[in-house]
């Protein structure tokens, strides 16, 4: 395409003739192919370029036009112009600069050395008594900061799949526990985002039915265009009979409907429809991006734009309502449970007393984190399909004794359709990432694939959050709240090399209520990369294990102990797991499921020491 005259000359020039960005249209295509575009022809810049422009490409991201990747306001970089200045940036710096980067603009470039990694960044960053969106709305207008959610401003978003693995565990698990699988059971909620819209797919996987609403039409149209979404219909009668006959049929399928969340949860309620399953998926994170029942997606914006005040007073009573009915719908029955978007938060202050007896999604998850097991992300930078086919095949060469390993991998073989470049998500814990990472490594070496990997994870893992109600709630020792462990994580993968490391606020629950740390580690065959990639791979998820360690888990001190992971202080460790275990069922911090699992892991844990 043809070059505005203000790029001629200029490193974005290459770029803008190949057809990967458009600054007039503000368009971005991911970056495919072998040839490298900077100029220190590195994969380790070259990685983190094509990753940014990969999470804006439009088959990724919710409104690239907005340099929004999802999550309400998630942006890639605060805008245009810092966009274009950290491209400028990559395309330059020599291997050892590191760039440095304050929400999603580009600060400093210092000469540091080949071993440290090529980006550090920190978004949404507030000091602990002024985290609140008042505050930080006023410094966003004032183009201070930007908020960036997890893995849109860390550039290691990988389009709805991203989010898959982990909703199909959590429903998996969930259905698992209550009914033994999933099979002929109606799953209901709602949000078809670029989080949410992994739902119908996972519940559809695990041989359920799906009901989902969602207010926005696009949303559910982009779902329906990735095959996520089987069908959809703006009568809400209409879907209910459609998924309760799909229910009576035990038909695997998902069906979403242009509705308010609470206009479809009033109707279940009126019409004494109880569903088996029950959670939610809208951005109730952010009360601006939380469409209030009653507005239409049009109203809600010309609200939003001329009353911010009145538009969160009226989200506020609305999630209010929201959670009653999803309180009234687990009276009756629906196993219903938080997904981690501080809906209960929400309703809890704005009066529903009783909005935590819902449960959060760690009841579920909590056990794979525990061992250091979460999303493990990879990508093929130069875009080959073939590539994410072929380490398929590895993985269940490697990990062939991992049913539920497997059973993911087949259907994502199946049912995921790529949203720019080519990627995968598996949950892999310690040990298992450095195995799998160091194979890739050495195939790339070989050439046996096509070209480098790039290799993340979501922030939604086992120790790199600090997030009361969503990953760190209900902590056994009640450490829910306390920081340090992702400062921790951030600092163990900065310290190991990793390609670029990446430390936020306010991701999955807003403003004030999370701090999350991830990464990027792009393996380009070099012994370099595989060396870093190796602490990485280790260090990250063994984060994860004593974490959970020094929480009081059993599980985790086991895994730390025939594993390796040295802890000085584990006698007291254990002696506090007996301790914090019967707290928190006295405390209610633990449910009697949880109580009951973890007694039992602690009774393996002592018959494996005494060996």
């Amino acid at each position: 395409m043809s070059v505005p005259y203000k790029y001629i000359g200029t490193p974005l020039e290459e770029l803008i003739s190949l057809g990967y960005y458009d600054p007039e249209a503000r368009r971005i295509k991911a970056i495919r192919g072998r040839d490298l575009h900077v100029r220190s022809l590195d994969w380790q810049l070259e990685g983190p370029l094509r990753m940014l422009f990969h999470v804006l490409d439009e088959e990724v991201a919710k409104d690239p036009k907005n340099l929004i990747v999802y999550g309400g306001t998630g942006k890639a970089a605060r805008s245009w112009d810092d966009f274009e200045a950290i491209v400028s940036s990559l395309m330059t710096m020599e291997s050892d600069d590191t760039l440095v980067i304050q929400s999603g603009q580009p600060i400093a470039i210092f000469k540091l050395d080949k071993r440290a990694p090529r980006v550090v960044m920190s978004n949404a960053m507030l000091v602990p008594k002024w985290a609140d969106w008042r505050t930080f709305r006023e410094l966003e207008a004032r183009g201070l900061i930007s908020f960036h959610q997890m893995t849109a401003g860390c550039w290691a978003y990988i389009g709805t799949q991203g989010i898959l693995q982990g909703t199909y565990e959590t429903i998996g698990y969930a259905a698992e526990r209550h009914f033994g699988s999933l099979e002929g059971r109606l799953m209901v909620s709602a949000g078809l985002g670029e989080m949410g819209g992994a739902q119908p797919l996972a519940v559809k996987m695990l041989g359920g039915v799906a009901l989902i609403a969602d207010v926005d039409r696009r949303m559910i149209e982009r779902r329906i265009n990735t095959a996520y979404l089987d069908a959809w219909t703006d009568d809400v009668d209409k879907a209910i009979s459609m998924a309760l006959a799909a229910k009576e049929k035990r038909q695997a399928t998902s069906i979403g409907v242009l509705a308010n969340a609470v206009d479809l949860l009033e109707r279940l309620v009126r019409e004494g429809v109880t569903p088996d399953l029950l959670t939610d998926q809208t951005p109730a994170h952010d009360p601006l991006a939380y469409v209030p029942q009653g507005l239409s997606l049009e109203e809600a914006n010309k609200l939003k734009a001329s009353d911010p005040d009145k538009y969160v007073s009226l989200a506020s009573s609305s999630m209010a309502k929201h959670v009653q009915l999803m309180l009234e719908l687990q009276r009756r029955g629906a196993v219903t449970f938080d997904y981690g978007n501080n809906l209960r938060k929400q309703a809890f202050d704005a009066g529903v007393e009783d909005a935590f007896k819902i449960p959060g999604q760690m009841e579920f998850l909590r056990p794979m984190f525990e061992e250091g097991r979460g999303p493990f992300r990879w990508i093929s930078l130069t875009g080959e399909p073939n590539d994410i086919y072929r380490l398929d095949d590895v993985l269940l060469s490697l990990f062939e004794r991992n049913a539920r390993l497997a059973r993911w991998i087949r259907n994502a073989h199946k049912y995921v359709k790529f949203q720019g470049l080519p990627a995968r998500v598996v949950y892999l814990g310690y040990g298992e990432r450095a195995l799998f990472g160091k194979t890739v490594s050495q195939m790339v070496r070989r050439g046996e694939l096509n070209g480098p990997m790039w290799f993340g994870r979501d922030h939604l893992d086992s120790g790199s959050v600090a997030s009361p109600y969503r990953e760190t709630e209900a902590m056994l020792d009640g450490s829910d709240a306390i920081g340090d462990w992702p400062i921790l994580n951030y600092a163990l993968n900065t310290a190991s090399g990793a390609t670029w490391t990446c430390f936020h606020h306010g991701g999955g629950t807003g403003i004030g209520y999370s701090i999350h740390a991830g990464f990027g580690m792009v393996v380009d065959g070099s012994e370099l990369a595989e060396e870093k990639a190796m602490r990485v791979f280790t260090v990250d998820p063994g984060s994860g294990v004593v974490r959970h360690a020094h929480a009081g888990y059993p599980k985790s001190l086991r895994v730390a102990r025939e594993r390796g992971i040295r802890i000085p202080i584990m006698d007291r460790l254990e002696e506090k797991s007996r301790r914090v275990i019967e707290e928190a069922h006295r405390e209610g911090r633990a449910s009697d499921y949880t109580y009951d699992r973890v007694k039992k892991d602690l009774e393996e844990y002592d018959k494996r020491v005494r060996k």
